[in-house]
């Protein structure tokens, strides 16, 4: 895929870019690792205030920053001021609590273990490479690139190819805050240049977010080079809604749950599961809701949401909508594809959806939902974990002894009873199963690329 700004409004290349030599990879790569002995010996203190103050240019240049992301995938406006907003507090997290999650510990008494003093100590492992994809071209990089910096790493970003303003300032705002130049850079490389960096022993350990074949690709080249490695791949969650809901909250929640970011989201809702007992009722509002919605050009004030980030995003959803179709699922709500310019694809709802449908199965990365009857709490559980992927979940329920068992029972990351799916910086993020390993945010987020040493003195 070439390196370039494809708008997917219009579907006009708008800018190219030339991707860098090897000549120049090697000096990029050079650089940050040279960056590690620098970052490592700053305080957590000189690393907050250089972090605080590249959030300030965040926020800053917001309204640009905003129609980058607008203009390289097709997320409305107001969708992409939120995202930047959200890298923004994300970074100010990690400034005002990173020393905190990495101080020293003393989990037992040194004479428990024939010390005088033992502990453990939290100290980087050095150059990260971070291959991201274009869905949330700035908060999927900021939930990386702030733990790993305020943490001591340095880091180098492989960004989605169509995205390469966004990689471009994201290479440049750490330094601009304050950090060492060379500290956090961008590589403008096609996706099958990766390997040998992972190869690279100057490069200690990767995180991915993307597909389960480009996840499945990283998690072998790191294991064969015993280097760390973190993957977000992706799901297929469900949205429960049982009896004792409010449906017709749940009802809108559930298409913002399907249309949000274009439904190009890993944790965006994809299967909907519901109580036979109100099926129809949320069914009806549901359908409504979804028909309602107006895709458009994403800097349209009366856009509901965008296009499709590529040409070939809605090939593949459109795809799965015609397979199941083909094979005899109910439509209920859009499946056709809009003439004109633009990869725009309406909200699309499916019923009678069987395991023989692709859709069944797979991730379907667009405006796309299938919904079901489900008979209780025990059915709901054992359909939600029917599933190779395990991200998250969102589950609608009054009745508390039915929300314990949702968040017990249910194979995920995530379960989140009468709200939406979310990332927030304060709580791990990631998920099980096809859907990856290790954890983002939190405490747990920043200690992912760290040493953890014990420290035992006789």
């Amino acid at each position: 895929m070439a390196i370039a700004t494809i708008n997917p409004t219009t579907g006009v290349v708008e800018q190219e870019f030339t991707p860098h030599t090897d000549a120049e990879v090697e000096a990029i790569v050079a650089g940050t690792f040279a960056a590690n002995a620098v970052l490592a010996k700053t305080t957590f203190e000189q690393r907050a205030e250089w972090m605080r103050a590249a959030a300030d240019l965040l926020d800053a240049e917001l309204e640009t920053v905003a129609a980058l992301a607008s203009t390289e995938m097709g997320k409305t406006l107001d969708t992409a001021k939120y995202e930047v907003a959200k890298s923004a507090r994300g970074m100010r997290w990690y400034a005002d609590h990173a020393a905190e999650y990495l101080a020293d510990e003393h989990p037992v008494e040194a004479g428990d273990v024939g010390a005088s003093s033992v502990g453990l100590r939290y100290q980087p492992l050095g150059t990260v490479l971070a291959v991201m994809p274009w869905n949330y071209p700035f908060w999927q990089v900021i939930r990386f690139a702030a733990p790993a910096l305020m943490a001591g790493n340095t880091g180098l970003l492989k960004h989605a190819s169509s995205v390469p303003q966004c990689a471009i300032y994201l290479g440049e705002l750490f330094a601009r805050g304050g950090f060492p130049k060379e500290a956090f850079q961008t590589l403008l490389i096609e996706g099958g240049r990766v390997a040998p960096l992972l190869d690279d022993p100057r490069v200690r350990a990767v995180t991915l977010t993307g597909s389960v074949g480009a996840g499945a690709s990283v998690a072998a080249a790191a294991g064969r080079n015993i280097k760390k490695s973190v993957l977000e791949l992706g799901g297929a969650d469900v949205f429960v809604v049982m009896p004792s809901a409010d449906i017709a909250a749940a009802a809108t929640a559930g298409v913002n749950a399907r249309v949000q970011n274009s439904g190009q989201s890993c944790i965006a809702a994809k299967r909907y599961y519901v109580h036979t007992d109100v099926y129809d009722d949320f069914a009806e509002r549901f359908v409504a809701g979804m028909a309602a919605q107006r895709p458009g050009d994403p800097f349209g004030s009366e856009t509901d949401f965008g296009p499709l980030a590529t040409e070939q995003g809605r090939i593949d959803a459109h795809e799965l909508v015609e397979d199941a179709v083909a094979k005899g699922a109910t439509l209920l709500a859009g499946g056709v594809v809009p003439d004109g310019p633009g990869w725009f694809y309406p909200a699309t709802v499916l019923a009678d959806v069987t395991p023989e449908m692709r859709i069944f199965r797979e991730e379907c990365f667009g405006p796309v939902a299938t919904i079901f009857r489900v008979d209780g709490v025990e059915d709901a559980i054992a359909r939600s974990n029917d599933s190779d992927f395990g991200l998250s979940s969102s589950v609608w329920t009054n009745d508390d002894d039915e929300a314990e068992r949702f968040q017990d029972g249910i194979e995920a990351g995530g379960v989140f009873v009468n709200g939406l799916t979310a990332s927030f910086p304060q709580l791990p993020f990631g998920g099980i199963k096809q859907s990856g390993y290790g954890r983002e945010l939190s405490a747990l987020g920043i200690r992912e690329f760290t040493n953890i040493k014990t420290v035992w003195r006789k």
